[in-house]
């Protein structure tokens, strides 16, 4: 939870630091802007960008503070209650969804892949992966909760193959 929220919250703040320069000049070009198809400034300010009426990724950094804020009192040896155990894996539950969505958006609408999104992708989906096998661990099997790493490895894998076959006349007119 600690390094999932940490690493979230670090690249929420990146956005969140580029959209504000965005704000200012217009003609700002964030370092994440590498290429035709990987940057972020066009899905910052596009309408997915900022789905509730503000900047998505200040929602990141308020659940990411969360997040870290709870695995740094469950290291240091204290012991939530079930209920925020559960509330937490339901936080993660609709972050998960609403990062499909976004990364659905990302690659067939706005035609971008941006770094920092695809990091919060990524800790999104580990952190709520885990948090259900540690809440329903009594209640998965024993292939599941020994072999918990693949099902981990598959989902990021099919997100890779999406972004490989999307993009997939520009990453081979690299070659």
């Amino acid at each position: 939870m600690t390094v999932t929220g940490l690493v979230g919250w670090l690249a929420s703040f990146r956005l969140t630091v580029d959209d504000w320069r965005l704000l200012n000049d217009p003609a700002y070009e964030p370092g994440c802007d590498i290429s035709p198809v990987i940057g972020c400034g066009s899905a910052m300010a596009s309408p997915q960008g900022n789905l509730f009426g503000f900047p998505n990724m200040l929602l990141g950094l308020a659940a990411f503070a969360v997040v870290v804020t709870l695995g740094v009192a469950v290291v240091t040896g204290s012991r939530l209650h079930r209920a925020v155990w559960l509330s937490l894996n339901a936080g993660a539950l609709a972050a998960v969804v609403f990062v499909h969505w976004l990364i659905w958006q990302s690659l067939y609408s706005l035609n971008r892949l941006c770094p920092y999104c695809a990091v919060v992708w990524v800790v999104t989906i580990a952190l709520f992966w885990y948090l259900t096998l540690h809440n329903f661990r009594r209640h998965l099997g024993l292939a599941v909760r020994e072999n918990h790493w693949l099902v981990l490895s598959g989902w990021y894998g099919v997100i890779a193959v999406l972004v490989l076959t999307r993009f997939w006349t520009y990453w081979s007119g690299l070659l």
